[in-house]
């Protein structure tokens, strides 16, 4: 039987790989535009062949190295299982659908249901997120820190877009970042969001509704930053999601009340 501190650090070590690879792969897709096949799965929903293309990847290279384990991604789905990867192939695919190169791949593990291991990774920056609860988070090897913003006349905030709510609720919520002095912004990728809330380049990100695959990565990435967040896997946040809020302490209890959460 293998010791569970064993296992994490197997995965742990596995998954920058993973996520290099796929965003390697992914790459090639976002520099040859012709091979993307974009379709629509809804309202400002896109999809492209990388999407299926790099979560297979995943699928497979988990199940060669891993074959007890369990996967849940965005285009294939899954369940819930005692030793679970949660990937969004292609965060941002509206943004790689139309060449904007803020996308990135996100890879969460986590067991028996709690968060363990989170990566996230922007090929066309090479900028690599990683992060193993209570080992701290790092991009591209070096530690990383929430900021420590306090004043949110000083803030940058992230409002992040969902079709699954009301346009006014957004709309709301940006006007009181706004009225509250913050600037306020959205860049259309939630992991890359949180990621950037961990390495103090913005101060708190949020979403009325997002999916596990977009958070699983960030959270773990976040929490280990200093970063405040909220309990996203509360009820039936895997299977269906739930709001997000990820803030560097200083500004946590002014953006929950902003938000809602």
């Amino acid at each position: 039987m293998v010791d569970t501190d064993t296992e994490i650090a197997q995965r742990f070590l596995a998954m920058g790989g993973l996520a290099l690879e796929a965003g390697a792969l992914a790459l090639r897709h976002f520099e040859d535009r012709d091979s993307l096949g974009v379709t629509m799965k809804g309202a400002q929903d896109f999809l492209t062949v990388a999407d299926g293309a790099v979560e297979a990847l995943l699928r497979k290279r988990v199940a060669e190295a891993f074959p007890g384990d369990a996967v849940l991604g965005e285009e294939g789905g899954g369940e819930a299982a005692e030793r679970l990867w949660i990937v969004d192939p292609i965060d941002g695919t509206a943004n790689f659908a139309r060449g904007e190169p803020h996308w990135c791949v996100s890879i969460g593990f986590m067991r028996a249901g709690v968060p363990e291991i989170g990566a996230i990774y922007m090929p066309a920056a090479d900028e690599l997120y990683l992060a193993r609860r209570g080992g701290g988070a790092t991009r591209n090897g070096r530690a990383i820190r929430a900021s420590d913003t306090a004043d949110m006349r000083r803030a940058t905030i992230e409002v992040g877009w969902s079709s699954r709510r009301p346009a006014s609720d957004y709309i709301d919520v940006v006007r009181g970042v706004m009225e509250a002095g913050a600037n306020a912004k959205r860049a259309a990728s939630g992991a890359l969001g949180i990621a950037y809330v961990a390495d103090g380049r913005t101060d708190a990100y949020c979403e009325a509704h997002i999916n596990s695959w977009d958070v699983a990565a960030g959270l773990v990435i976040a929490r280990e930053a200093g970063a405040w967040t909220n309990d996203f896997f509360a009820g039936d946040g895997l299977a269906k999601g739930n709001p997000v809020l990820v803030a560097a302490p200083g500004v946590a209890d002014a953006m929950r009340r902003l938000a809602g959460v």
